[in-house]
């Protein structure tokens, strides 16, 4: 006799969960332990596992259906078997809600920071939403990209500091890096994450369809579901959040050689390399180096330009080089890669510096020169929506050449950052719902996670100058900081860049502990016009970093009280 699978009853205050992804299909055979089906609450995605032996014999509750607590999910019983019409279905589902009349219709392409931001946003405005993602939840950053990195960025700076424990008077022993628990640890921080962005979908009544989605008209997309399966969908309103992927250079032997990985092959090293050649001297090159650095491997970073990250303060930048030669990586900036190619096991990159061709050779090579726009399943020119090679044009409000139709993020090929994506989403998702708003990347701050951490936010100087603002610069360097002494030696310092005339914060850029967390202050700075009087008047506890920040407004007026005033 069939065994009924039912929902479970995952937490105290559990009513109904969502069927996410079935595991099994009808007709598999399934032990005791095997894993069914994924459910979704609105807290976290579970597994529900067989407690019967036999044949998968039917699903009642196909993916993306509420169905209650001890609802019937499925069926199992001998091979054959028939179950009852579908009676048993009309027992236990919950019907779907009619839509309602005038209700907007809101599809969103890509689940990323951008997309799921965006379809929260507009599900919270009152729109029917349906978010389409070909891979996982979450995007590059939560999956590939900005957490996992993260993670091994902390795992390394938790090591670094564990060797220098001695200098504060704490014994350790560090036996070395136990690397299966450190990718163990960014594996779970990373699905739970993931789980969190699925929990958020159920709580704000998304659906959400795996499979890629393509334009067959102004308004209609094309669904490839992940089962091969394939429909038309129709919608009001539509935004396109389709990211970006690791790009590639023409280099010769690069895409021949299984020794050159991009940032997510380097994420998931096997082993920690002995050694490492980076391609590309901007975010991505930088952090990996850092991290892989401190795990003790040895680490060349090859830049094509005359510095690293070119984006930020060319002071702090000079600074931040100095701190990772000192710490034994090897750079090299206005250098060429002219090819490479396999050595035995390891790999030879050859790279032009100056007038010389030198030949360097380590066990595995980071490409990391860019993204670039994951746009070319879209279908983008049978519509008219207007792109540069895959880069979607939109104007301030978020919209495309094509009325109802909106993008954001990387897919526009501008800004690569997961912020600016969900800052935009949101712009996005409330002009669709008939708002009247406009995205303003002024406040857009940018973060690097080395060590020390490096973020900026407003004009760098270069850009001050490219502009013709006269403007004057304080600075403050965290040598005379206390809180910074204590936490890593002082190394770094907070720079200002402000208006001459009208002393309005134009530019802050800190290289120093927390510098990613405190770039929010200088933030909304900038955001609400501030001045330094502003900053001045605003009293920072001690002793803190922050405080520091206050300091360097100070000195942009030469009214430091901790440095001489020059």
């Amino acid at each position: 006799m069939a065994v009924e699978v039912k929902m479970p009853q995952l937490g105290l205050t559990m009513e109904e969960g969502t069927v996410s992804k079935w595991i099994k299909k009808e007709g598999d055979t399934v032990k005791v332990g095997d894993i069914l089906v994924e459910i979704t609450t609105d807290k976290l995605t579970s597994e529900v596992a067989s407690e019967a032996e036999g044949t998968l014999i039917k699903i009642v509750a196909e993916e993306g259906k509420d169905v209650p607590v001890k609802g019937i999910l499925a069926y199992i019983g001998q091979a054959g078997e028939v179950i009852g019409g579908t009676a048993p279905a009309a027992n236990h589902q919950v019907a779907p809600a009619p839509k309602k009349d005038g209700k907007t219709t809101i599809a969103v392409i890509g689940g990323g920071p951008g997309g799921y931001v965006a379809a929260i946003r507009a599900a919270q405005l009152g729109g029917e939403v349906t978010l389409i993602e070909k891979n996982k939840l979450g995007g590059t950053c939560l999956n590939v990209g900005c957490i996992p990195t993260k993670v091994l960025l902390h795992s390394a700076e938790a090591l670094a500091e564990a060797k220098e424990m001695a200098e504060l008077g704490i014994n350790v022993e560090v036996k070395g890096v136990d690397w299966n628990k450190v990718q163990a640890k960014k594996s779970a921080v990373t699905n739970q994450l993931v789980s969190g962005v699925s929990g958020l979908m159920k709580a704000n009544k998304i659906k959400v369809i795996e499979g890629v989605a393509s334009f067959a008209s102004k308004d209609t997309l094309a669904v490839t579901k992940k089962d091969g399966s394939k429909e038309n969908l129709t919608f009001d309103k539509i935004i396109i959040a389709a990211g970006s992927v690791p790009a590639v250079p023409p280099i010769p032997g690069v895409k021949e050689n299984a020794n050159c990985v991009d940032s997510t092959g380097a994420l998931s090293f096997d082993t920690v390399p002995k050694s490492l050649l980076v391609i590309g001297g901007g975010v991505i090159g930088i952090e990996l180096a850092t991290a892989y650095s401190r795990f003790g491997t040895e680490v060349t970073v090859v830049e094509a330009m005359s510095k690293l990250l070119p984006m930020m303060d060319g002071e702090l930048t000079a600074q931040l080089r100095k701190i990772m030669e000192t710490r034994g990586i090897k750079i090299m900036t206005d250098a060429k890669v002219q090819s490479v190619e396999a050595v035995g096991a390891a790999t030879k990159v050859n790279v032009e510096v100056g007038s010389k061709v030198e030949a360097f050779t380590a066990e595995k090579v980071l490409v990391a020169v860019g993204r670039r726009t994951d746009t070319e399943a879209l279908n983008l020119d049978a519509v008219g929506i207007s792109h540069d090679r895959g880069r979607i044009s939109v104007n301030d409000k978020m919209e495309t050449s094509v009325a109802n139709v909106y993008a954001i993020g990387d897919c526009l090929g501008k800004v690569m950052l997961a912020h600016v994506a969900s800052a935009q989403g949101e712009i996005a998702a409330e002009n669709a719902l008939g708002e009247d708003v406009n995205y303003d990347g002024t406040t857009n701050p940018s973060c690097v996670y080395t060590d020390p951490e490096f973020a900026g936010v407003g004009l760098t100087e270069d850009k001050a100058k490219e502009l013709g603002i006269e403007y004057q610069v304080g600075k403050f360097p965290l040598m005379a900081n206390g809180k910074s002494l204590i936490m890593n030696g002082g190394v770094g310092m907070i720079k200002f860049i402000i208006g001459k005339e009208y002393k309005e914060v134009l530019g802050v850029h800190i290289l120093g502990p927390r510098a990613t967390d405190l770039i929010g202050e200088c933030a909304l700075a900038i955001g609400m016009e501030a001045t330094v009087e502003d900053i001045f008047a605003t009293i920072h506890a001690h002793p803190t970093v922050t405080e520091a920040v206050r300091e360097a407004a100070l000195a942009a007026e030469k009214r430091a009280i901790h440095i001489p005033n020059k």
